[in-house]
């Protein structure tokens, strides 16, 4: 995790130290540009005989409908195994769709600060050996700062991490009571990196 924390300060700081070159004239975005976006990871734990692998991937599209200001989709996937001691094996698969909307403070630019909010649905069902499975229906709101560095006039680095959530999920049961969450910070374990590809 250090690894990562320092790798995503590393980029960030390149992406500051050449920011003022501001690109040539076919790096950055434009009203009626559309770029596809996302991340995808592995992650795997291991504690004794005990074993977590989890798998995510999440591609978003957007669309610029002025010069500052994009808005898109997103959908992800997320698979987690968990391998406990002389236990059943338990499957969570989660499934998010959702909308966002982003204000582009340089948009123009090769790089540019932006500001993100968007709404989740979301969907998870664990199977931990008994019957039936267990199926929980929730939703995210949030939004947080990130930054973007073109590398060429089609792709670009994301950065993002989230600053202000709500989240909330219920099991889907008679007597079921829902599990909510607020969050509010800046968490260096929560950026995500991705790669962007302009049309």
């Amino acid at each position: 995790m250090k690894k990562l924390m320092l790798t995503a300060l590393a980029v960030v700081s390149f992406m500051f130290a050449n920011a003022q070159d501001g690109g040539d004239s076919s790096e950055g975005y434009a009203n009626g540009d559309i770029f596809i976006s996302g991340s995808f990871g592995y992650n795997s734990e291991t504690e004794g005989d005990r074993k977590n692998n989890t798998f995510a991937i999440n591609p978003r599209l957007g669309f610029f409908v002025a010069d500052n200001i994009a808005v898109g989709g997103k959908i992800g996937y997320q698979s987690t195994n968990i391998e406990p001691v002389g236990g059943a094996e338990t499957k969570i698969n989660g499934f998010t769709i959702g909308a966002f909307g982003r204000y582009y403070f340089t948009p123009a630019n090769k790089f540019s600060v932006y500001g993100e909010f968007g709404v989740d649905y979301v969907t998870a069902n664990v199977d931990d050996g008994t019957d039936p499975d267990v199926k929980s229906n929730g939703f995210n709101v949030g939004g947080g700062p990130g930054v973007s560095y073109f590398l060429s006039s089609n792709f670009a680095l994301e950065a993002t991490w989230g600053v202000l959530q709500y989240r909330t999920i219920k099991p889907d049961f008679d007597g079921a009571e829902s599990q909510d969450n607020f969050d509010f910070g800046v968490n260096l374990d929560d950026i995500n990196l991705g790669l962007v590809y302009k049309f």
